[in-house]
């Protein structure tokens, strides 16, 4: 009796442990998968309290507007709206992740020629910029540049101060800025060609 108990001890011991290691170790490789996986910037641009007047009171609700990019010239913006501040942001941060446009920029910091743009009432006016100059421009078109990735820029708002036009003045913006490369595959043209042009004019001007 003694005999036939004793090998089934450590069988169902070690079977136990071997399951739980594997379990385990799965778990924590999903986790840093999913870590590794988000390296986007989000950054909260405006919230936003609005009530609605019902039967018996008020009931409130929030918009949030927010702003997402990779630093590296993709970038993306969304809204979002709940009953608590957290689950507003969440729908804005998810929305500007499905949406987001790629954006050349000159050197990795700056744009490559200057762009105006505009949505409603609102009107925005950005330079390119050497090196060194940094961000020159106001709340929500910075937090656009920051999470762009642009180093050098000057950008200035003529119309609404309301923040949702400005971001969305600024994407339309955004959407027209092309690069050399671009440009010269598309005009079936080499690089050297067209840099070379703008040269010229800039000298001529």
């Amino acid at each position: 009796m003694a005999d036939t108990a004793t090998p089934r001890a450590p069988g169902r011991n070690q079977k136990g442990s071997g399951s739980g290691g594997r379990g385990r170790g799965g778990e924590n490789r999903g986790r840093n998968d999913r870590d590794e996986g988000d390296d986007l910037i989000d950054k909260l641009v405006h919230i936003n309290r609005v009530s609605k007047v019902i039967k018996g009171g008020r009931r409130f609700s929030f918009s949030a507007l927010v702003v997402v990019g990779d630093g590296r010239g993709r970038v993306g913006y969304g809204t979002g709206k709940a009953r608590e501040v957290p689950e507003a942001i969440r729908k804005a941060t998810d929305q500007a992740k499905r949406d987001m446009i790629r954006v050349p920029l000159r050197e990795g910091r700056t744009l490559h020629h200057d762009i105006l743009g505009r949505f409603g009432a609102g009107k925005v006016f950005m330079r390119a910029a050497p090196p060194g100059t940094g961000i020159i421009a106001g709340g929500p078109m910075r937090a656009v540049f920051e999470t762009m990735g642009v180093q050098d820029v000057v950008a200035k708002s003529i119309g609404t101060s309301n923040p949702h036009n400005m971001i969305k003045a600024t994407f339309e913006a955004l959407k027209v800025c092309q690069s050399p490369r671009g440009i010269a595959s598309r005009r079936g043209k080499k690089v050297g060609e067209i840099v070379a042009r703008r040269t010229d004019q800039l000298e001529t001007a």
